[in-house]
């Protein structure tokens, strides 16, 4: 099971392709306070609630200086019809490897309906202007989370 990140941590660099297939680097955000979540899986309920949630409140997280980027195991075209179909303005990349899920504690063993297995777990990573790791939030809830995330830091 991969070491889940804490504040102090320099986050862990990566370029994954979007929705469109384009690379997208965690460095190219360095100078703004960039938002990573991981979510297991496009058009499903859960992550499309999320997904909605955070292109809804992209405006106040960009006037407050956060870029978000959401990630999943997805291929770039599962990605892009998820963007479609919900017109989501979030950044989504595709890791479909899982190296950047693992680098950053998101993948490995989790409940469900009683059962353990291996999967996403859903977690969020605030990486600060320098590239370190601002919040670390594992197991959080689909549902609710932005709201949550939003009170956390003060937008």
């Amino acid at each position: 099971m991969s070491t889940r990140l804490a504040p102090g941590d320099t986050a862990p660099d990566f370029t994954l392709p979007d929705a469109d297939g384009k690379p997208v680097s965690l460095a190219d955000h360095r100078g703004r306070k960039t938002i990573v979540y991981f979510y297991p899986a496009a058009l499903t309920p859960g992550c499309t609630k999320q997904a909605c949630d955070f292109t809804d409140n992209l405006d106040v997280l960009a006037a407050a200086g956060y870029d978000v980027i959401g990630v999943s195991p997805d291929k770039p075209e599962k990605l892009a019809k998820f963007r479609e179909k919900e017109s989501l303005k979030v950044t989504l990349v595709s890791d479909p490897d899982r190296s950047v899920l693992d680098a950053y504690g998101a993948y490995g063993e989790k409940s469900s309906y009683g059962r353990t297995i291996m999967g996403v777990i859903r977690s969020t990573i605030v990486v600060d202007e320098s590239g370190k790791v601002a919040h670390a939030f594992y197991n959080v809830r689909a549902t609710g989370h932005v709201a949550k995330l939003l009170r956390d830091l003060s937008v």
